[in-house]
């Protein structure tokens, strides 16, 4: 699990690249933010929607080769960013870069759910799941300060201390067994009895998502409009993104102790005025003050991957994809129109309208179930297993 982890937080790191160098990348080349919206769209497309995709071919090829390699294809493509001479090259970078890191997710998260503690996964997918956002978080303390004092042309240099650690970690990536057949059921066919909890979820994930993603895309822009250099926009992204991984790993704990929907509902809420206040002021205050809203809008992110799981349990895996990949696609495929409105009314009044999307996931949540895991059959992880054996396996 924690070589897993360690391979997440690298593959998310490098996942980070274009926001934070946005400031340089916009006058560069021209962009609007309804096209940088656009972008990252196409980004999030590549990197989260082509998860399903990739989920499904990890269950019937080699789930081993596509954590090793995407990974790889990842760091390497993502570091190019700065090589792009139009917007056309750089939705290419960005797409394949993404791609590589949607072959590594749902092999991943499917193999720490497989290799954890009966008692403990919950936990051992916050654990997963946090790392790819320190990950997240951290990136932009590396990729804004070195872009503004070398310049973009010297980003293909950021892939070597990638390249460097993943020959390290993935050497040691134990071997997995892909499933043998699918005679016991599961996919998404299996979750037609629980679509309506489902769904609720799922929107919750989207509009959850859409807020976090609007303020980590725009904030670097907004903050170096108003004088910031982009080293000290980059890590003022940094301190957010970072409070809401923490936010994450909190929040899950928290959830074993007061039920996953009633933490839901109260952390969504309760986020809603941070964020909706932040962009009025200036300096550490605004700093603290969306941090705090990303720490609460966040807190949710394992427990709606746990509560679906809960909702049904025959489909762990594919649920998962569900509330992680596919869900943060689709709030990415939105960013554009964020972009768009924030064109015409400006970066702050579109940030403070975005604030309220955790208001209406609340009361979608309303009529999700407070009670114990269903019985639904077998579980997706109990269809396979995998060995880890082969523990030093070269690259």
């Amino acid at each position: 699990m924690l070589l897993l982890a360690s391979t997440h937080f690298l593959v998310d790191g490098y996942g980070n690249i274009y926001p934070p160098l946005l400031p340089l990348l916009i006058p560069r080349l021209g962009l609007s933010l309804a096209a940088a919206g656009v972008l990252q769209m196409c980004f999030q497309m590549a990197n989260s929607v082509a998860q399903l995709g990739f989920g499904h071919v990890a269950d019937r090829w080699r789930p081993r080769a596509l954590i090793m390699y995407g990974p790889i294809a990842a760091v390497v493509l993502l570091s190019l960013i700065g090589l792009a001479r139009n917007a056309w090259l750089l939705a290419a970078v960005l797409v394949l870069g993404g791609l590589g890191g949607a072959a590594f997710h749902p092999p991943a998260a499917a193999t720490v759910y497989r290799i954890s503690d009966d008692r403990r996964k919950a936990f051992a997918m916050a654990f997963h799941i946090t790392a790819g956002s320190l990950g997240f978080s951290l990136g932009p303390l590396l990729f804004a300060p070195f872009a503004g004092r070398f310049g973009l042309m010297w980003t293909p240099v950021l892939m070597v201390p990638g390249i460097i650690l993943l020959a390290v970690i993935l050497r040691h990536v134990p071997a997995v067994e892909r499933l043998p057949d699918h005679r016991h059921g599961g996919g998404l066919s299996a979750l037609r009895p629980y679509a309506k909890e489902l769904t609720l979820l799922y929107l919750i994930v989207v509009l959850r998502t859409l807020a976090s993603l609007s303020f980590a895309t725009f904030m670097p822009v907004m903050l170096t409009r108003r004088g910031v250099s982009v080293g000290a926009a980059g890590g003022a992204v940094a301190v957010y993104l970072f409070a809401t991984s923490l936010g994450g790993f909190i929040g899950g704990s928290l959830a074993d102790r007061w039920g996953a929907r009633r933490m839901i509902i109260g952390s969504l809420v309760a986020a809603v005025p941070f964020l909706a206040l932040a962009p009025t002021f200036s300096g550490w205050m605004f700093v603290a003050i969306v941090s705090i809203g990303g720490f609460l809008l966040q807190s949710t992110l394992p427990v709606n991957v746990t509560f679906g799981q809960m909702i049904a349990p025959i489909s762990a895996a594919t649920v998962s994809s569900l509330m992680m990949g596919f869900g943060w696609g689709t709030a990415g495929i939105s960013v554009p129109f964020v972009g768009i409105l924030a064109d015409r009314i400006g970066i702050e009044h579109a940030l403070m309208t975005m604030a309220f999307m955790p208001l209406i996931a609340a009361t979608l949540a309303l009529p999700l179930p407070a009670g114990r895991r269903a019985s639904a059959g077998p579980r997706a992880s109990d269809v396979a297993t995998i060995e880890p054996v082969a523990t030093n396996i070269a690259l």
